[in-house]
């Protein structure tokens, strides 16, 4: 009898907590959905070509995001092409190379906290670099506060990645004769390239994603110009122009607009990822 009772709560417990849990997926996934069809309802009638092509004009007071697109994939570009090599040179050395745990450690632990610092901290402490350097907001300081930002993330899922090469791998190509960098570069990378497109694609998305940082060190300028003259302007990407125009000049239909390009964009970045990670899983089978 006592046992029938013990099953009977735990039953009721089991179903109790199965129903929690369902309830809170669904909220999950309701919220999500309605932020998705908010925006999307809100901003796409408001997407139009001359919008997208055109630059602002204060003459005539048309407003256009053609600076604002080219400046966000500017600054997408270099801070890709800086913290790739750091990330991944950074990851190669701490699996493969480095023999001190506590140096290991110590890094890795200093990589966690970079990841958790408020990006307005990143923000506010390249804004007084550049100043005692004597740079000017730019471009190139935002993509170069952008890196920092993005380090920790390129270099502990290029980690985890190398962990999961099997060690015969490595020992079946030192077996044969090969170095220590050959066996890194034929072997071990080829094997866990999917981690290092992935945290690309993860880093590509929080630089479009980022606006407080660039406040303070790309500006909010809308002018157009070629990629190496860009990154030495001011200039203002996506998130930083819809900052602008909801709360500076109260444009709410081009915020909206903004809005829904950006939430395209990451829709499009997840897909990617998700996308890439399967190749390489079914590449592997």
């Amino acid at each position: 009898m006592k046992h029938r009772k013990l099953s009977t709560r735990r039953r009721a417990y089991a179903a109790v907590m199965k129903s929690l849990m369902w309830l809170c997926a669904g909220l999950t996934a309701a919220l999500v959905v309605f932020l998705i069809v908010y925006v999307l309802v809100r901003g796409l009638p408001h997407i139009t070509w001359k919008l997208l092509s055109t630059a602002p004009s204060y003459l005539t007071g048309d407003i256009g995001i053609l600076p604002d697109i080219l400046n966000t994939l500017y600054i997408v570009l270099a801070t890709i092409v800086i913290v790739v090599p750091l990330g991944v040179g950074a990851a190669i050395y701490l699996t493969e190379y480095a023999r001190n745990k506590k140096i290991v450690g110590a890094i890795e632990y200093a990589a966690e906290t970079l990841s958790g610092i408020p990006s307005i901290i990143y923000g506010l402490v390249g804004m007084l670099v550049c100043e005692f350097l004597g740079l000017q907001k730019s471009l190139l300081a935002g993509a170069l506060t952008l890196v920092i930002m993005n380090l920790p993330t390129i270099m502990r899922t290029t980690q985890e990645s190398l962990k999961t090469v099997p060690q015969s791998y490595r020992e079946g190509a030192f077996g044969l004769g090969a170095g220590r960098w050959r066996v890194i570069r034929t072997v071990v990378l080829p094997g866990c390239v999917d981690g290092v497109v992935t945290g690309c694609i993860l880093s590509v998305g929080r630089v479009l994603g980022e606006s407080a940082a660039l406040l303070f060190t790309a500006g909010f300028a809308h002018m157009l110009f070629g990629f190496f003259e860009g990154l030495t302007k001011s200039g203002a990407t996506l998130t930083v122009a819809l900052y602008f125009y909801a709360k500076e000049q109260g444009e709410f239909d081009v915020a909206f607009a903004i809005a829904a390009i950006l939430m395209i964009l990451t829709l499009l970045i997840n897909l990617a990822a998700d996308l890439v990670a399967a190749y390489f899983r079914k590449k592997e089978k």
